[in-house]
């Protein structure tokens, strides 16, 4: 019984290697294979008749394997802005373009920490297997609405047209001039001046505003005020006129000090520096400086001396470029210098990433022993961020291979002496009948 036993542990010492070369072999064949994860097998005694004190009987070994999903490798750069690698704990939820039904909500989705994704003849980011990506798509107004993050039911393949208009809306301006101090003493012209400032509407349509500053001139001394009127092309209305005192004492000489509205005009918000006035299109907010602070309207010693206003807005234009943040927000840029937010990428994380199921081409599915999953925003919580123009690396490292492969070779040759002594040992007993 105990040279038999002797057999059995050296044949499953044989088993365990091979099963172990395998593992090694796997592993330094994928050393180039990017988001490949090292395989790993571990050895575990068996006892037999433990009990049993008086004469030991070998047991052999086993071995367990398992994928190493949560070791990550080296991040290397590329010149592909949808090459996307999760850098931290997580991953980017993909489906097979093919199997997705009509509606283009996936039936069951894959994970991947790490791919390369390109636009497809529709639009869809999916790479070189198949895959799509998957994500939340913005709503018209360029929000993520609230999703359920416990199922895939909101995503959607992230697809993209190239080719697609956009018009940016105006919806805030701020204009900063200077406006000269000695026409608002007694006895001067009393000339306005004027400054025109384009926008533009939701379709891409210009129109124009007019202000106007108009000094008030008093019978003696200087009264520091001006009246300023906003003047709308589109609607060919006056939008409000305000009442503007200027500070002419102190380190805030010069600075507007209040803007009041005249008539039902618009209130002026102190706190923001801003008037908000309705246009055709909707609310504008119009910057015209805080109390006291420079940067706005001024009244100084010098000459009309108006700057370029700062607005946002732009007419039509077409996206010429992707750009995805940390956050996993996907960005169409468009020619006319603005971006939108057309998708965002949510990272899926499972408690035991160990325990998933591995599909291969670095694909995994969750388990009953990875735990259910759950979709969260990149960079928040546990999840990792979003590193666009990166891939990562295999995370084999082929000089820690190959010594556990001169240690299973080893290990290897060994048993195979094991099994070889006991055929010499029981050919003795044999020749004992001799």
């Amino acid at each position: 019984m105990t040279i038999s036993s002797s057999l059995s542990a050296g044949v499953s010492g044989l088993n365990a290697n091979a099963v172990r070369l395998a593992s090694i072999s796997d592993n330094i064949a994928n050393s180039a294979t990017l988001g490949y994860k090292r395989a790993e097998v571990d050895f575990h005694a068996m006892v037999v008749g433990s009990g049993n004190t008086a004469r030991y009987v070998a047991g052999g070994v086993t071995t367990t394997n398992q994928r190493l999903i949560d070791q990550s490798g080296a991040l290397t750069q590329t010149n592909n802005v949808t090459d996307i690698t999760i850098r931290g704990r997580g991953f980017l939820p993909v489906a097979k373009l093919a199997s997705l039904p009509d509606s283009g909500s996936p039936l069951s989705f894959g994970l991947r920490t790490t791919g390369s994704f390109r636009a497809n003849s529709d639009g869809y980011l999916v790479n070189a297997t198949g895959q799509v990506l998957l994500g939340w798509p913005a709503d018209a107004t360029g929000n993520i609405p609230t999703q359920p993050r416990e199922t895939i039911s909101a995503l959607r393949p992230v697809q993209v047209n190239m080719a697609a208009l956009a018009a940016n809306p105006t919806t805030s301006a701020a204009i900063s001039l200077n406006l000269p101090a000695g026409e608002t003493a007694a006895g001067a012209a009393g000339t306005p001046y004027e400054l025109t400032m384009e926008y533009y509407n939701p379709i891409g349509e210009a129109g124009w505003i007019t202000y106007r500053f108009t000094p008030v001139i008093p019978a003696a001394g200087s009264s520091n005020q001006w009246t300023m009127e906003i003047e709308d092309s589109v609607s060919a209305t006056t939008l409000g006129s305000w009442t503007l005192d200027f500070e002419t004492l102190g380190p805030a000489a010069g600075m507007l000090q209040a803007a009041t509205p005249v008539g039902g005009s618009a209130a002026y918000d102190a706190a923001t520096g801003q008037i908000s006035l309705t246009l055709p299109h909707g609310p504008v907010d119009i910057g015209i400086g805080k109390p006291g602070e420079p940067g706005g309207l001024s009244q100084l010693a010098a000459g009309f001396i108006p700057s370029a206003p700062v607005k946002d807005g732009t007419p039509v234009s077409s996206i010429v470029a992707l750009e995805l943040d940390e956050q996993g927000n996907l960005y169409g840029v468009y020619d006319r210098g603005f971006s939108k937010l057309l998708y965002q990428i949510p990272v899926a994380d499972v408690r035991n990433p160990n325990g998933l199921i591995s599909l291969g081409d670095q694909t995994y599915q969750v388990s009953s022993t990875s735990g259910s999953f759950y979709l969260w925003d990149a960079g928040s919580g546990p999840a990792g961020v979003t590193r666009s123009f990166t891939r990562e690396e295999s995370s084999t490292d082929v000089a820690h291979e190959l010594t556990q492969l001169i240690q299973t070779q080893r290990a290897y040759s060994s048993n195979a002496k094991v099994i070889q002594t006991v055929d010499e040992m029981l050919q003795e007993t044999t020749n004992l009948k001799r």
